[in-house]
């Protein structure tokens, strides 16, 4: 019997290539793969989809992307994103002027707006503090917000996500107005819908407890 003496074998790396089929395929799949929760399978999937797709909707598809970012500027006010400028919640003469939401992202107000339970202003700050990543306040939306703040404005609820940063802006904003003399709140957080206690983290049932009404 022959042995091998495993010490003598060439150990160098086997390099493997992939094999590109379509260099148009593979760059509309880089640039799906670009967008924010796409990794590069569902980037595949999509590219193909729009392969399969007739020549029209391609195109179509194509011009809408176009005539978004042509048209879709931020509110002079607000700064959400719009197409006329101030947008229609801040020209509407049925908004509570009195109250302005204030939110990280033009998503947010999407998502408020679904509700149909808030009937005030907003104001897009367009992120949040994060020094590590040098976000300062300076780069946010807060100056503008600050000089919203006239004789009519009464409450400035802070909607900002609960994160690290969030909390961090949201203290930074609280102590701000203040002592402008508006009053200043947050949004609620607690137990959601349909969950339990048992499953619930300590740092949800402390907000939960602080954020307790009465009956």
């Amino acid at each position: 019997m022959k042995f091998v003496d495993l010490h003598i074998i060439n150990t160098s790396l086997i390099v493997t290539t992939m094999i590109i089929t379509s260099q148009s395929i593979e760059v509309v799949v880089e640039m799906f793969a670009t967008l924010p929760s796409i990794g590069r399978k569902t980037a595949q999937r999509l590219a193909f989809h729009i392969l399969r797709q007739p020549e029209e909707f391609i195109k179509q598809f194509g011009e809408s992307m176009i005539t978004m970012k042509q048209t879709v500027q931020l509110c002079c006010m607000c700064f959400n994103f719009t197409e006329s400028d101030p947008c229609s919640i801040c020209l509407s003469s049925k908004r509570d002027r009195s109250i302005i939401c204030v939110v990280e992202q033009p998503t947010d107000v999407m998502v408020l707006e679904k509700t149909s339970e808030f009937r005030g202003l907003y104001h897009v700050l367009h992120g949040t503090i994060n020094p590590l990543e040098g976000i300062n306040p300076q780069d946010l939306k807060i100056s503008e917000l600050i000089s919203r703040i006239n004789p009519d404005v009464q409450e400035i609820i802070l909607a900002i996500n609960p994160t690290v940063e969030g909390e961090v802006t949201t203290q930074y904003l609280a102590r701000l107005i203040k002592p402008i003399g508006v009053t200043v709140s947050r949004i609620a957080r607690g137990i959601p819908i349909g969950s339990e206690l048992e499953y619930a983290d300590e740092a949800t049932l402390s907000r939960a407890l602080e954020g307790r009404i009465e009956f």
